[in-house]
């Protein structure tokens, strides 16, 4: 791991996340003159860009970090422009799930003391993700975390924006129940070169990471760093087969309910009867007949807690 030493940081801030956007600007100005820091260059997400332009601008001008100051769509629009680069990205989570935050020990609950991880800490290479809608592999969207074709993605596009602004990461409970009855879907997968196979499921989620919110750890043998992806296909029947697979969750039991798949793989690809909603780090981005994962191994840098 490359330790970080004092250069210009750049902040990608996403201002629908921030209660108070000049109060975190000082605070970060701040925060990176006591580091000895140039001061940081500003820049906020627009709806039409998420991230992704102004971090490749921020590289184009010589900055030595980029911050994602926002939550995981933030990060991840981010990542997909320093991806393949040797800029490092910090994490200042100020978003509903924070997950690739959580998986890497960043402190999520202080602006201040995630700052000083960016600022201070090391620089630790991560796999990226990238997923594929119905083949066409101009518009792949980049993930860190995980992916998912069906129940997940249907909590994500079902979660209204107003509870995730007033609740947090509850409101994605609130959409979890609404969904517990959806049926399962057949799908055909292909992990790497094996042959095909059938399934009916009701989730299938590929990731980077395990851990979620709450306790729960969706894919327990998931590394950041091991140059793989692990999926889990899920296949309960209703509200107490959903209670079963998630007792096994909060174990962190890689074996599972009888309905719950583990693979780990470096390309996955899935169709399905019908087209189904899909998901990439909790973001919804519509659904899809057939997703296509793949792994780009070490391919991005992120600032992390320096070891003692």
């Amino acid at each position: 791991m490359h330790i970080a030493t004092p250069g210009r940081a750049a902040i990608v801030a996403n201002p629908t996340r921030l209660a108070d956007a000049a109060a975190s600007r000082a605070r970060i100005a701040e925060g990176c003159a006591v580091a000895g820091w140039d001061a940081p260059v500003w820049l906020e997400t627009t709806p039409t860009d998420p991230g992704t332009g102004m971090a490749r601008e921020a590289v184009a001008h010589g900055a030595t970090l980029v911050c994602a100051l926002g939550g995981d769509g933030t990060v991840r629009a981010v990542a997909a422009a320093l991806a393949g680069t040797r800029t490092p990205l910090g994490l200042l989570p100020a978003g509903t799930g924070n997950l690739l935050a959580r998986n890497l020990g960043v402190p999520v609950d202080s602006l201040t003391r995630a700052l000083d991880v960016a600022l201070t800490g090391t620089d630790r290479p991560i796999d990226v993700g990238r997923l594929v809608l119905d083949g066409d592999e101009g518009s792949a969207h980049v993930f860190l975390v995980m992916a998912g074709m069906g129940f997940d993605a249907d909590i994500m596009a079902s979660a209204p924006e107003h509870l995730k602004k007033r609740m947090g990461w509850p409101a994605y409970v609130v959409s979890m129940l609404q969904n517990l009855n959806g049926e399962r879907f057949g799908v055909r997968l292909t992990f790497d070169d094996d042959p095909p196979i059938r399934r009916r499921t009701r989730a299938i989620v590929v990731g980077n990471c395990g851990r979620l919110t709450g306790g729960f750890v969706l894919l327990p043998e998931a590394e950041v760093d091991d140059g793989y992806l692990d999926a889990v296909m899920l296949a309960p029947s209703g509200v107490v087969g959903w209670a079963a697979v998630a007792a096994r969750m909060l174990t962190k039991q890689r074996k599972g309910h009888r309905r719950v798949e583990h693979r780990r793989l470096t390309r996955l690809t899935v169709t399905a009867d019908e087209p189904q909603h899909t998901q990439v780090d909790g973001d919804p981005i519509g659904r899809a007949r057939t997703v296509t994962a793949g792994v780009e191994s070490s391919a991005l840098l992120v600032r992390v807690r320096r070891r003692s």
